[in-house]
């Protein structure tokens, strides 16, 4: 068993209100939120930052990037919207599970 936070979400160990999930990603809100509307990204498979992501990630990455848009305007943020990976802890990185963030303001 993992004690990585995401991976239990993923699992259903741990609550989240997710706004989006298919077999490869699951997106929910932020329970620290930096912004009106503040939703992670991850995928269900674990790894620990883009640092880390393999050849074999390149396709899931990029599902990942274009489901971003979507995410966001289900969510509120049609006028636009902020993307954000941390990677590592100098990149301020807390959770190390890849995440993208999205944040933005309502219309």
């Amino acid at each position: 068993m993992t004690d990585c936070i995401f991976c239990k979400i993923v699992d259903k160990q741990i609550p989240a209100s997710v706004v989006y999930e298919d077999d490869e990603m699951l997106c929910f809100k932020d329970i620290n939120p930096a912004a009106p509307v503040h939703l992670l990204l991850i995928p269900k498979e674990h790894f620990d930052s883009l640092a880390h992501a393999k050849p074999e990630h390149e396709a899931l990455l990029g599902r990942m990037m274009m489901k971003v848009p979507q995410i966001a305007e289900a969510n509120g943020l049609a006028n636009g919207f902020k993307t954000q990976i941390n990677t590592g802890k100098g990149g301020g990185q807390e959770v190390f599970h890849l995440h993208i963030h999205i944040m933005g303001r309502p219309a």
